[in-house]
């Protein structure tokens, strides 16, 4: 269990460097669409390719990033229903789920999008606007954000099994929204006043 903890911990760093990595291209996306759209205003100037890179790296934030969000935890869950079950059963749940639909579908998409990436690559396809960009790093992000996501569902995997086999925490303890935990401290506070 020990060298699948390990290996749970490396994917962690891995989906936290690509987080790290999304959150500077949001940063880029929102300089070159304000940079975009004062010249387009104020010049009459235009940029297909400028535009394309802005959709380019939204597709990066979203792909790049859905590991990240399961490691933080932050994907959409019914916390009225699961913040009364135990914490053994939340760890099952999430066991049954990660096997049964989120390894599946991480497989299955990037299967499935592995060949588009393949044709845009050999066949060097370019976009159809003027000036437009190559379309397979967008296309090589589909894969890559869906591996990224399996290997983190896999690290999940790991560290929900190390939890119910009593070799863990749980790591579904203690998440909440960030707005669930601002309600939480502002009680307490009220409680010591």
């Amino acid at each position: 269990m020990q060298g699948l903890l390990k290996f749970s911990r490396g994917v962690d760093s891995l989906n936290r460097a690509m987080g790290w990595i999304a959150m500077w291209c949001v940063l880029v996306t929102t300089v070159i669409s304000a940079g975009n759209a004062i010249v387009r205003k104020g010049f009459d100037v235009s940029s297909n390719a400028l535009l394309e890179v802005q959709w380019y790296l939204f597709a990066a934030v979203f792909m790049l990033a859905a590991g990240y969000a399961l490691l933080q935890n932050s994907h959409v869950r019914i916390d009225f229903v699961s913040g009364r079950l135990s914490a053994r059963t939340r760890n099952w749940i999430d066991v049954i789920g990660i096997v049964a639909v989120l390894l599946p579908f991480c497989a299955i998409c990037m299967y499935l999008s592995w060949p588009l990436f393949a044709r845009a690559w050999t066949s060097g396809e370019m976009s159809q606007n003027a000036g437009g960009l190559v379309r397979w790093p967008v296309y090589l992000l589909i894969p890559v954000g869906f591996g990224l996501l399996l290997l983190q569902g896999l690290s999940e995997l790991v560290k929900r099994v190390a939890f119910l086999r009593g070799q863990g925490p749980d790591t579904l303890a203690h998440h909440g929204s960030s707005e669930e935990q601002l309600a939480e401290q502002m009680a307490g506070l009220a409680e010591r006043k």
